[in-house]
């Protein structure tokens, strides 16, 4: 099987791509795929938008969360777009090793396929 990470990079307003990566991270998980979903810049803005309980993909949301998709969360964009409380009060890390974003070369070195939305 393989290994996915899924970059959302979805700008906020954007709710199809948004959607489309936790479909994408759900059905690899499903398919026996190694799958973790990154949150990264625009992108971080939707976790606060996923955690309300009365929005639309909330179910969906807390589905990938709970299969422990979720590998992280920009830590300069999420201040950048001013969500990083709601990423923090998510209990979602904020990670940042190549100045202050994600490693996209450590995921390769790691062997994972980028997937980005």
């Amino acid at each position: 099987m393989g290994k996915f990470a899924v970059m959302l990079l979805a700008q906020p307003g954007d709710l199809g791509r948004a959607v489309h990566g936790l479909l994408y991270s759900k059905d690899l998980k499903q398919a026996g795929h190694q799958v973790q979903l990154v949150f990264d810049g625009g992108g971080t803005t939707w976790i606060g938008e996923f955690e309300k309980p009365d929005h639309k993909y909330h179910k969906l949301y807390k589905e990938v969360k709970a299969a422990g998709l979720i590998g992280g969360a920009c830590e300069y964009c999420a201040k950048a777009f001013g969500v990083d409380g709601q990423v923090t009060q998510a209990g979602i890390k904020c990670v940042g090793e190549a100045d202050g974003h994600p490693s996209v070369a450590n995921l390769v070195q790691q062997g994972y396929t980028l997937i980005t939305l």
